[in-house]
């Protein structure tokens, strides 16, 4: 088969149609489709990269009524935004979003913009990102390459090319815009996402009643679970966290975290992070435990009460969980002294939220 698709003037290649028909049939009904709301659109992209739909969908549907258009996410508080997006992960784009927000309103006079290049501009947004939403949004002709489109794509035309190479992201971009329906270009780019969402998926697909399958490469040369090619591998660290929920005459512990670490700008208790696994005794023998308990006077620590593996892209944070109470007021330099009971207003990672659950069930009079 041939990799390039020779199309007249305005013409739709017979991958596209096929593809528009195969869509009419076979798409998901979801909130964000059908529309152009490009403030709606971009909530969606953002909230789906790195979240399955079934997970992203009442994420969505809470932050769209919560902040229904883009001046009231704009004028939302820091907090807040963290908070509607606590167990979503990679937090960076809750921020990306809100800082975007607020360019939206300090460049554009609160007016999604409506050209590529202005929504590529924003914080946040990729070529990805920019071209769905401008296809979606405004009809551009603009091609989405995400990780679907490279599926699908390489495997079709057999190309083993790795896709996290320059030279890969060059030739994946340029085949996509050449097969890009140009009269819907929206329609295409959703089609072509969703076949690879729902049909050519990573593992095991049905290629048997494929509607490509008498011209996929792949299959015919068996290279199916093959493609694509991604060279690259990310090394992932472990990292030691023990943390302490530390309670003291009905008053509790948390400091929001900084700098660029993970988890920025939301709240975690008390941490002493170590190099490898520490038992309860050294951690209470470390400098940084004198120091969060200079003046406790006599502290009881629980036995662990919760632990768990918690896997990132690019970390394994092994954490544990200790109760403890203190006779005095502790010192906790850095942290911030909150009532016990309020602790539920703030954002936390989902590694935390999961120790908060179990407390909750299991000593509900902690909280």
């Amino acid at each position: 088969m041939r990799r390039k698709e020779e199309l007249s003037n305005g013409a739709v290649s017979p991958l596209a149609a096929d593809l528009h028909d195969w869509y009419a049939r076979n798409h998901r009904v979801l909130p964000w489709r059908g529309i152009t709301d490009a403030y709606r659109i971009w909530i969606s992209e953002i909230i789906l990269q790195q979240t399955r739909v079934v997970q992203g969908y009442e994420y969505y549907n809470r932050f769209v009524s919560r902040f229904p258009d883009v001046r009231a996410l704009a004028a939302a508080d820091d907090d807040e935004v963290m908070k509607l997006w606590q167990g979503l992960g990679y937090y960076s784009r809750a921020r990306n979003l809100l800082a975007a927000a607020r360019q939206v309103v300090e460049r554009f006079g609160g007016e999604f913009p409506r050209s590529y290049d202005d929504i590529r501009s924003l914080p946040g947004i990729g070529d990805y990102t920019a071209a769905a939403i401008a296809s979606f949004a405004y009809g551009l002709p603009h091609a989405v390459v995400d990780g679907n489109v490279y599926r699908v794509l390489s495997r079709i035309y057999g190309i083993d090319t790795p896709i996290d190479t320059t030279e890969g992201k060059k030739l994946f971009a340029a085949l996509a815009d050449e097969l890009l329906d140009r009269q819907d270009p929206g329609g295409y780019n959703q089609a072509m996402m969703e076949f690879g969402a729902l049909y050519c998926v990573p593992r095991s697909p049905q290629c048997g009643g494929c509607i490509f399958a008498d011209r996929c490469m792949a299959l015919a040369t068996g290279r199916v679970e093959e493609l694509p090619v991604k060279q690259g591998r990310t090394v992932v660290k472990p990292r030691y966290f023990n943390y302490f929920y530390v309670r003291h005459g009905g008053y509790t512990w948390v400091r929001r975290r900084e700098g660029r670490d993970i988890w920025r700008n939301l709240y975690e208790l008390p941490l002493v992070e170590t190099a490898e696994e520490q038992p309860l005794d050294a951690l209470q023998q470390s400098e940084v435990w004198g120091e969060l308990f200079a003046g406790a006077g006599r502290v009881s620590v629980s036995a662990q009460v919760y632990s768990c593996k918690h896997v990132l892209s690019h970390r394994v944070i092994h954490a544990r969980f200790y109760v403890v109470e203190t006779e005095q007021m502790p010192a906790m330099p850095g942290y911030l002294r909150i009532e016990a009971g309020t602790i539920g207003d703030y954002a936390v990672s989902r590694l935390t939220e999961g120790f908060f659950e179990k407390m909750s069930m299991n000593y509900p009079s902690l909280f």
